[in-house]
Parts: C-alpha cells; structure tokens; sequence
C-alpha cells in the first residue's frame, strides 16, 4: 500500500501527514485486517475519512473547517450487529434498544471525532463499528480499535484534511 502525499498514514509508532509527525494511540488488540466487532483491533487498510463532528460546549467552531458538524445530545454510534442502524450515527436515548456509543461524552475523548469509513456505507454485521479519529485519554493509551491524537494535533489534522485525504493504516 504506498499512500499519496495527502494521506494520513498510521502506523503502531505513530502518525505522519504531509512532513508533519504524530504520536497516535491505535487499538489494544494492534492493527490488522482481519477485525470483527469488540476486538480491539484498528483496521488496516486505505480509508476515506467522513465529516468532522465536534462537541459545540468544548470546541468553538471557528476552530474547525466549516463543514464540521456539531454533536448533538442524544446522537449515538450503533456498535450492536443485530441493530439495523448498525455502524450510523443516529439519535437515541436511554431506552435505545441496541448496544451503541455515546457521542456526546462526559470525557473529553469524543469532543473532536472524525469518523473513518470502515464497514460503510453498507456495513457487514459484526465487522467492526464505529472507528474513528478522535482525542486519546492520554498519551500512548490503546483504544477500542479507533486512532487516538493528542487534541492539540487532532485539530490541526482536522484542519489540514479534504476530500482527497485517506486515512492509511498501516
């Protein structure tokens, strides 16, 4: 897999975006293409990165692209393969019926997210869901399989991305 120069490419060791370094965190249980839901694992491959969504108590939205959108209070990430809105962010509340991610967390890791294009638009149930760019917990924590930036570095990726951008992970 060679990425193009506007690639982000992801590696264990770390990120690179143009000429510009990153530490990263990636998924507890490493990188691989062979993922199924709950494994830890950060999927390799060549990805398209979707829309910015931010959390608009946290994050001023002068500080993002105009595109991005802000994370509503209800609004959830389907993680449960039987759910039909499996791998879609839709809206929910406390008697959703399906497994899912919070969006608008109490933690600061979801105030910045870039979801990544993996098992979608058509998603495979029980492949993987919900994998995005978002803020680490703290330096070098692993993850539930997503890339986790230092904030600082997630905005200024998030800045630098366009249409063209892929998301590599190597």
């Amino acid at each position: 897999m060679i990425p193009g120069t506007s690639d982000l490419v992801v590696t264990q060791w770390g990120a690179q975006f143009g000429k510009r370094r990153f530490p990263c965190s990636v998924g507890w249980g490493g990188i691989s293409v062979r993922k199924c839901e709950g494994d830890g694992i950060t999927p390799r491959g060549r990805f398209r990165l979707e829309n910015i969504l931010f959390r608009p108590d946290r994050v001023a939205a002068q500080e993002l692209p105009d595109c991005a959108e802000p994370i509503r209070l209800f609004e959830i990430w389907s993680d449960d393969p039987r759910d039909p809105k499996y791998n879609r962010k839709t809206s929910g509340s406390r008697g959703y019926g399906f497994s899912h991610e919070r969006l608008f967390r109490a933690d600061p890791q979801y105030d910045i997210i870039v979801p990544v294009a993996y098992n979608r638009p058509d998603p495979v149930p029980g492949a993987g869901s919900a994998i995005f760019l978002h803020v680490w917990r703290s330096p070098w924590h692993p993850t539930a399989g997503c890339i986790a930036f230092r904030r600082i570095d997630l905005l200024w990726i998030a800045n630098h991305i366009d249409a063209r951008t892929s998301l590599v992970v190597d």
